[in-house]
C-alpha cells in the first residue's frame, strides 16, 4: 500500500519525545497509531514473539525493552495491558522458523499481529524495517523502540511475554539454564549445547544449533540477527 504520510525530521523533532511520531500522524488523521516488534529474532532457541500495540493514554517511562530492567519491563508490561486500546500477539515456534527462515517468519509475524488488533488504527510503525502488505500506510523505523512510544511498548509485550514463555520452558529442559539466558547464545548455553546436544525447542537451522551435531542449514537464519 503506497503510504500516504511519511515522517520526516522536519515534522517530527528530535525533542518531541517518544510520542512525536504519533502525535505527528494524528494530527494529520492518521491515528490511532500502531507500534510493532518482535522478541527472540537473535536467540537460537524459543520461539519468535511479535506484538502489536495500539496504546491508550501515555504511560510514562517507556523505551526499548533491552534497555530496561526485568522489573521495570515487568511494571511496565502490567500499564501497558492495562490501559492499551488493543494487542495483537503471535508466537512463532522453532519448527516454523527452521521450515520459512527468520526473516520471513519475522515479516509474516508482524502482519499477523497488526491483523490481530481489535480496534481501528490508521498507520503503523514497525521497528527496524518496512513491513509489506499492511492493511493501513506504515513506516519501518530504524531503533523505533527508542523513538516510538507505540514501538518500545510493543517491544515490552513481546519481551515479557518471551521471557516468561522461556522460564516455563526451562522447567522441561532445566539442563540449558533457558531461564538465566531466555534461548540467547551465551557461553553457558553453548557449552550445554556441546555437552547434550539441542532439545526439540532450538532452531535446528541455526548455526549455534547445526555446529553441535545436530545438522541443518549453517548460519542462514542468523544472518543480522540482533539480540531483542
Amino acid at each position: 500500500m503506497t503510504v500516504a504520510f511519511r515522517p520526516r525530521p522536519s515534522v517530527v523533532r528530535r525533542d518531541s519525545g517518544l510520542y512525536g511520531y504519533e502525535r505527528a500522524l494524528t494530527r494529520r488523521g492518521l491515528g490511532p497509531v500502531a507500534g510493532v516488534d518482535e522478541a527472540g529474532r537473535g536467540a537460537c532457541a524459543g520461539p519468535l514473539v511479535v506484538a502489536a500495540v495500539v496504546l491508550g493514554r501515555p504511560i510514562d517511562g517507556l523505551n526499548d525493552s533491552k534497555l530496561l530492567t526485568a522489573s521495570r519491563r515487568e511494571a511496565l508490561y502490567e500499564r501497558i495491558t492495562a490501559t492499551a486500546e488493543a494487542i495483537g500477539l503471535v508466537v512463532i515456534p522453532p519448527g516454523e522458523i527452521d521450515t520459512r527462515g527468520l526473516h520471513k517468519s519475522n515479516i509474516d509475524g508482524m502482519r499477523r499481529a497488526v491483523a490481530r488488533l481489535s480496534c481501528e488504527f490508521g498507520y503503523v510503525l514497525t521497528d527496524g524495517f518496512p513491513v509489506p502488505g499492511l492493511p493501513v500506510p506504515s513506516l519501518g523505523i530504524w531503533k523505533g523502540d527508542q523513538v516510538a512510544a507505540c514501538v518500545a511498548a510493543a517491544s515490552i509485550v513481546a519481551k515479557v511475554t518471551r521471557d516468561r514463555m522461556m522460564i516455563a520452558l526451562d522447567e522441561c529442559h532445566p539442563r540449558y539454564g533457558f531461564a538465566v539466558h531466555k534461548g540467547y547464545g551465551t557461553v553457558d548455553h553453548r557449552r550445554a549445547l556441546e555437552t547434550y546436544g539441542p532439545c526439540p525447542d532450538h532452531r535446528f537451522s541455526f548455526s549455534t544449533v547445526a555446529r553441535s551435531g545436530a545438522g541443518g542449514v549453517m548460519g542462514e537464519n542468523e544472518v543480522g540477527a540482533g539480540v531483542a
